[in-house]
């Protein structure tokens, strides 16, 4: 098995995995009961997030190209099968304005919340196909931010969602062997946001790594709300905490209060794509919910090229 099949399963499992273990995290507040928790249980079930991140991934992999809107016709279907799996308000109102209107998903999108669009974290939890099928590309930018419209219109909705894609292509590219730079990452993270909002948090992200500030204090000064400028950025934090441990990630996201399902499929989409599908535990993995087809969408998108 090739290193870019390995990481892509790392990704998608590892977030898928983030999810499940993060909605746990709701209810149970400590690692021991989690942990407690993981052994009784023989089935991880995910949430609406790794519903859409399934979705993207099944867009691409038919159609070889970020298509808007066989996308949000992916979306809408995988919603109306399984309308139970806990989506915010949003994407529902889409895909019913879409269905009632005939128009496409991203005007939809951009009529949401008075015209400005969302500014959430639905499209970056989701995102992780994106920065693996596209991660040697020069227009990742733009891909992502086409990938988050279909839902996402608000700026900061699409930048937080192209910075979370661009830190998982920039991990595929690396090897978890070797000393991991936090500095050269997210300078690299830094130059590639666009907007005041995200950039902002970056460079704090980077202060509060070189201060070696715990996750409590890192949570509240980055933010525990759903918007993405408020969520995405301690789900980075936790990967950056803790680089070389994909179960250390994990528990960091989604034991210091917020979104806890999302900053888990967030921050383990990244170390998942970076440590690779061996980096995680076994018998979690046999437990995923869908673990199969996942997988298999993972090496689908290992091995299609992108269509220029």
């Amino acid at each position: 098995m090739t290193d870019i099949k390995i990481k892509c399963l790392g990704g998608m499992v590892g977030s898928a995995l983030g999810d499940a273990i993060g909605e746990l995290a709701f209810q149970y507040r400590n690692k021991e009961d989690i942990c407690i928790q993981l052994d009784r249980l023989k089935e991880l079930r995910y949430t609406d997030d790794t519903a859409m991140s399934i979705g993207l991934a099944e867009s691409l992999v038919k159609k070889g190209i970020l298509d808007q809107q066989d996308l949000g016709e992916t979306f809408r279907y995988n919603y109306e099968r399984e309308p139970w799996r806990g989506y915010a308000s949003g994407p529902p109102t889409i895909f019913s304005m879409v269905k009632q209107s005939g128009i496409t998903y991203a005007e939809a999108a951009r009529g949401l919340f008075g015209g400005t669009g969302s500014l959430g974290n639905g499209a970056a939890m989701r995102i992780v196909p994106v920065g693996l099928f596209f991660h040697d590309s020069s227009d990742l930018y733009e891909k992502a931010c086409m990938s988050a419209a279909v839902t996402h219109a608000h700026p900061v909705g699409k930048d937080g969602a192209a910075v979370q894609a661009r830190a998982v292509s920039l991990v595929v590219k690396l090897d978890p062997n070797e000393a991991f730079s936090s500095r050269a990452f997210m300078d690299t993270l830094i130059d590639f946001s666009r907007t005041p909002e995200i950039e902002e948090k970056m460079r704090l992200i980077q202060k509060l790594i070189n201060a070696q500030s715990p996750p409590s204090l890192a949570a509240e000064q980055l933010g525990q709300t759903v918007a993405v400028h408020e969520s995405m950025p301690f789900a980075l934090f936790s990967f950056l905490r803790h680089p070389k441990s994909f179960e250390d990630c994990l528990f960091c996201a989604t034991l210091n209060g917020g979104d806890r399902d999302t900053l888990g499929a967030m921050a383990c989409a990244i170390s998942g794509a970076y440590l690779g599908i061996e980096s995680i535990s076994q018998s979690w993995r046999m437990k995923l919910e869908n673990r199969s087809y996942i997988e298999d969408l993972a090496l689908k998108l290992s091995e299609i090229k992108p269509v220029d």
